[in-house]
């Protein structure tokens, strides 16, 4: 007998306690078990997956909404910009209409006024014009009769 014999012997013991060991069955359990283990991590690779899909499309449309909101704010600040500056176009107009009403007023008045003093310098004078003639060509009786009804007449048509 030779070492080959013996080699032979050998490899066929060693192969009948693995086999009445079990463990080819007992690797096979453990290369289940490695696959599961594989296989449920892809599943949650997968699912994990999925949820950040969700999340990006959920803050990709709050985004959106966001911005629109924003635009939406704009408008309605440029609007209210916009109401604002006709309102306040309009309220100068209507000051200046009013302030030059009044001031063509104050002219008119002051036109009036100066008429009134011309008019009354006017008579002042004709009044004393006509008291010098009278003076200079009547007697004292005659003169003070006109003078008092002159007098009297530029009274009524002052009043």
């Amino acid at each position: 007998m030779d070492s080959t014999f013996w080699a032979f012997v050998s490899l066929i013991l060693f192969l009948g306690l693995i086999a009445y060991l079990k463990v080819p069955g007992m690797m096979a359990k453990a290369l289940d078990k490695r696959a599961d283990a594989i296989r449920n991590e892809l599943d949650e690779a997968r699912r994990m997956r999925e949820e950040a899909q969700q999340l990006l499309a959920e803050y990709q449309r709050r985004r959106k909404d966001a911005e629109q909101e924003a635009s939406e704010i704009v408008q309605s600040a440029e609007r209210e910009a916009q109401a604002i500056v006709r309102e306040a176009k309009a309220k100068t107009e209507e000051y200046v209409t009013r302030r030059t009403a009044m001031a063509e007023e104050k002219i008119a008045q002051a036109e009036a006024d100066a008429v009134s003093e011309v008019k009354a310098s006017a008579v002042n004078l004709a009044i004393a014009a006509a008291e010098r003639i009278i003076v200079e060509r009547a007697d004292a009786s005659v003169q003070k009769a006109l003078f008092d009804k002159s007098i009297g007449e530029v009274k009524q048509r002052l009043n």
